[in-house]
């Protein structure tokens, strides 16, 4: 079963186009799981209608999956290395707390925000949080850069609550969300219960799209 977040600082205010890049130049998104996972495993969660819980720069984050893997799963960082022309893309750590609104760890595990810079413009391209992260490490704080591989924690099982309704291990699952910093940022079509690996296209940011929930 899916789980429904109610987390903190969600962000309910209607979204709106800023200026975009000067040039589109986009970096892809993978699944924030090494190895192996699924993509909207029981077809409650898929891009299209999932909750948006999340926001930066006073807007909600543009598209929302859930992408499972049974506990125990190494969580990275869903950006590439490189935008579409080449520039080296730089990520940090700009958000790390508790996800669930109650701020208790044990209802949902931890929300950690990254974002993505292109190190050639300077620019910032977009953002993504990963939340249900389990066994975070403490050298995962804000400000941290992190690499493709940079373990960012586990998946994990929590106890049931109104933040996370989950039955079973198949349920474990990383809720992500993504958002563009200028316009708005895409995820790629797939049907329920998709095999993913962690070389798996699920979305692009840098894109200049004029709406959230928007396919490539």
């Amino acid at each position: 079963m899916a789980a429904l977040v109610l987390a903190v600082g969600a962000v309910v205010a209607p979204a709106g186009a800023a200026q975009a890049h000067p040039a589109a130049d986009t970096v892809n998104v993978y699944p924030p799981i090494q190895g192996s996972s699924t993509w909207d495993r029981f077809g409650l969660s898929g891009p299209t209608s999932h909750h948006i819980v999340f926001g930066h720069w006073g807007y909600p984050n543009d598209w929302a999956v859930d992408i499972y893997r049974n506990p125990g799963a190494t969580i990275v960082s869903p950006f590439g290395t490189k935008t579409a022309s080449g520039h080296p893309v730089a990520v940090k750590v700009v958000t790390v707390q508790a996800g669930c609104a109650t701020r208790n760890l044990a209802d949902g595990g931890y929300r950690i925000g990254l974002e993505a810079r292109d190190t050639t413009t300077g620019q910032i391209l977009g953002r993504a949080d990963v939340m249900h992260v389990n066994n975070k490490p403490g050298g995962i704080v804000v400000g941290a850069s992190v690499g493709p591989w940079t373990k960012l924690g586990e998946t994990g099982r929590f106890r049931w609550s109104s933040c996370y309704q989950v039955n079973g291990d198949s349920g474990a699952h990383i809720h992500l969300e993504v958002i563009n910093q200028h316009r708005y940022s895409c995820y790629v079509s797939r049907g329920a219960n998709t095999a993913l690996t962690d070389l798996t296209v699920v979305g692009k940011v840098g894109v200049h799209h004029t709406g959230q929930r928007q396919r490539c």
